[in-house]
């Protein structure tokens, strides 16, 4: 292992470094702050929860261990859909591997030191957010100190089966795919993670819990929460082991660590054994040519941004050319419409009929709750393609600095490009689940015009702090929103999102349950109604005009 510990020492010292650059300590204080408050609150929520189950007689534990269940299986789908895309980039796309390959190391020691690389960066996350669940869990069931050591021998493996798995599907696409189709290989693997989503989810079923009156009987209905799952998912293996660790048995809780470990050991070894036969020809076509699968038609483009002058034009059509030779990006347009595709559909299986809460009552509250949560999965897509925007100009940045275009109008340019696709996205969202949540008129119309709203802060954001905080040196600049910018952008979105929501909340509650009573607003009532509503007018301008000043000002500072 001396080659391969030789390959990670400069992964190692870089990490050391970090906290001797500048301001490099304020920030990790602001990031261990603001990730340990997300901790808190993660823990706090499991805890509540699991209280509340142990109060429930007879079907608490059931309930508990399903919850279990289905966090274990979404933390391993999580981890595919992480390694997936690691994999792919540090495999294939480093732009250390010219050099790592010229060195005189066997391949399958270059392919281990990136897998181990690459499963670290796709599990820490996933591990950290995870344990506040399990810790609640042996507060709760006043577990021994086995259970915690015991959350180690059932996450570690996970972690390394769904990075072993990962890698064996880029293997066989680099390989299987010729050198000139290698884009598909993001198109592939798109379509891949959404298929792994679909099941997760379907595995995870989450309306029989809120639908018992799908089943015949309450004993059908108890049997179907405590039904185990398959048993060739290593998710399983996971919750077999602390399961019975909560129960106090040592010696079933092994047992089954022991066949998490010996798949994680078995599909490691075949990772190598097949990175031995085929990684370096997969790496020798990802360096040939590669076609383009889609042609941009300047001619078109051009018609399109008539209405802008010759210099803005041309950055405009740069822009959008730009986008669609960038390989990176299929795979994330198909995780968006995975997600979107799942997000519609758990709509559309909710058994509203069957809640003790007023019908209509409570699908107008799912919709106004519903126009946070879009805005939300809004933030994540802009934060994933909006956001580095400005850093994807890259070494290349000299050229637009240069050019006969103001840093002004080269942002708001790139604001225009994103905001048209974003805002037809956002209002299929909240239209599409309206629709299936039958909602009055009143919330149809209230959802889309806030959405309307909501879209251009966010994006606005998202442009106006990815210039504030580029990043042109990144090897994958999409990596710049797990940056301090990134996060600001994160957590700015989050408040502004949550600001308007509070803002309408009150006046939307107070003229629909007028509706429902046939009363009428007072003057005092109408008042209230018109000042949350220019309130939150207000804020969604300043939320697209600040950012973007702060954005101009401090990318022109950095450029001095």
């Amino acid at each position: 292992m001396r080659q391969v510990v030789s390959l990670l020492r400069p992964r190692l010292w870089s990490f050391k470094n970090r906290g001797h650059a500048k301001k490099g300590g304020i920030r990790f204080f602001v990031f261990g702050g603001i990730g340990l408050f997300f901790w808190t609150g993660i823990f706090a929520v499991s805890y509540r929860v699991l209280v509340y189950f142990q109060r429930v007689e007879d079907i608490g534990d059931i309930l508990a261990y399903k919850l279990l269940s289905m966090v274990l299986l979404t933390f391993f789908s999580l981890l595919i859909f992480s390694s997936i895309l690691t994999a792919l980039s540090k495999l294939y796309l480093s732009r250390d591997l010219s050099l790592v390959h010229s060195l005189p190391v066997p391949r399958e020691k270059i392919f281990l030191a990136k897998w181990i690389e690459s499963t670290l960066d796709s599990s820490w996350m996933v591990i950290v957010y995870t344990i506040p669940v399990f810790i609640s869990y042996a507060i709760v069931y006043e577990s021994g100190l086995f259970f915690y050591a015991n959350i180690a021998l059932a996450l570690f493996p996970l972690c390394i089966i769904a990075s072993a798995l990962s890698a064996l599907v880029v293997l066989a696409a680099v390989v299987i795919l010729p050198a000139s189709r290698i884009r598909s290989i993001f198109v592939f693997l798109g379509f891949a993670v959404f298929i792994i989503l679909y099941v997760a989810f379907r595995l995870l079923r989450p309306e029989r819990l809120v639908n018992p009156e799908a089943c015949s009987s309450v004993l059908v209905y108890l049997r179907s929460l405590s039904a185990p799952a398959s048993p060739l998912l290593p998710s399983t293996w996971a919750f077999d082991s602390l399961k019975a660790a909560l129960s106090g048995d040592v010696r079933n809780s092994l047992f089954h660590a022991a066949l998490s470990w010996s798949g994680a050991v078995f599909l490691a070894f075949v990772a190598v054994w097949a990175a031995k036969a085929v990684y370096f020809r997969g790496f020798s076509k990802t360096q040939a040519a590669l076609a383009r699968p889609f042609q941009t038609q300047s001619k078109g483009l051009n018609i399109f941004f008539s209405f802008l002058p010759g210099p803005a034009r041309a950055v405009a059509i740069k822009e959008i050319k730009t986008f669609w030779r960038d390989q990176t990006q299929w795979s994330q347009i198909f995780l968006v419409g995975a997600l979107i595709v799942i997000y519609i559909y758990n709509f559309s299986v909710l058994p509203l009929e069957k809640s003790p809460i007023q019908t209509a009552y409570l699908q107008n509250l799912l919709s106004f709750l519903n126009m946070a949560l879009a805005a939300f999965v809004l933030t994540a897509v802009t934060a994933r393609f909006a956001f580095p925007a400005v850093s994807i100009e890259g070494n290349s940045f000299w050229i637009v600095r240069s050019g006969p275009i103001s840093i002004r109008a080269f942002l708001w340019i790139k604001l225009f490009i994103y905001l048209v696709p974003l805002l037809i996205l956002s209002e299929i969202l909240i239209v599409a689940t309206n629709l299936l949540l039958h909602v009055t008129p009143l919330m149809m119309y209230l959802s889309v015009i806030t959405v309307f709203l909501l879209t251009p802060g966010v994006v606005a954001m998202g442009i106006g702090l990815g210039a504030a905080y580029p990043d042109f040196t990144s090897e994958n600049p999409a990596q710049s929103v797990t940056s301090f910018g990134g996060l600001m952008f994160m957590i700015l979105s989050a408040t502004y999102i949550g600001t308007v929501t509070i803002l309408e909340a009150g006046p939307v509650y107070t003229v629909f349950m007028a509706g429902i009573r046939g009363h009428g607003l007072s003057y005092l009532q109408w008042a209230w109604v018109v000042g949350s509503f220019s309130v939150a007018f207000l804020l969604s301008i300043l939320a697209i005009v600040l950012p973007m000043r702060f954005g101009r000002k401090r990318l022109l500072v950095s450029l001095i």
